[in-house]
């Protein structure tokens, strides 16, 4: 007997959280694609919590990612050790205290960065081609009065956000 098809769901009826939250899954589902085009298919979404408070040349600990991070220690330098393992960080000592190591991008870490970037600008010009740049850049808008409204823009603003609990 033949497995029956699960119900469908009319996209255009789902709450605005449910809608940014699959819009935002899509996305990101295409700049992995892209990545993974450009060599960087080792990447997962979840590293990207990770680099966010690598880029711009900062350089914290791994007891610094875990607090930012809002997890333990122990699953910060378990996200490092695998980072490293790929070659996208490394750990240097810290030039103030010889016990400590701090955890920077290594030039492969910033050719990903980049990469992601260069992805994440093409599925926005895909987009403004698609909808128009006007319209385009007033749901952009939109989206941040939402995500400002919802508390999470000031996160965002400090480079903060969290992994999912």
């Amino acid at each position: 007997m033949p497995e029956p098809s699960p119900p469908t769901v009319a996209t255009d009826e789902l709450d605005v959280g449910s809608l940014a939250l699959f819009v935002g899954f899509a996305a990101s589902h295409l700049v992995q694609e892209q990545l993974t085009e450009e060599g960087f298919g080792d990447l997962r979404f979840s590293h990207g919590y990770v680099f966010q408070h690598l880029v711009n040349d900062a350089r914290p600990t791994v007891g610094e990612l875990a607090a930012k991070l809002d997890m333990t220690q122990q699953g910060a330098s378990k996200a490092v050790v695998e980072l490293e393992r790929l070659g996208y960080v490394e750990r240097i000592p810290d030039p103030q205290d010889a016990r400590a190591r701090r955890v920077v991008l290594t030039a492969n870490g910033d050719r990903a960065v980049s990469a992601a970037r260069r992805a994440r600008k093409a599925l926005d010009e895909r987009l403004a081609a698609r909808f128009g740049a006007d319209r385009l850049t007033e749901h952009r808008a939109l989206l941040a009065q939402l995500l400002d409204e919802l508390g999470g823009a000031a996160a965002v603003r400090r480079r903060n956000v969290r992994p999912p609990a």
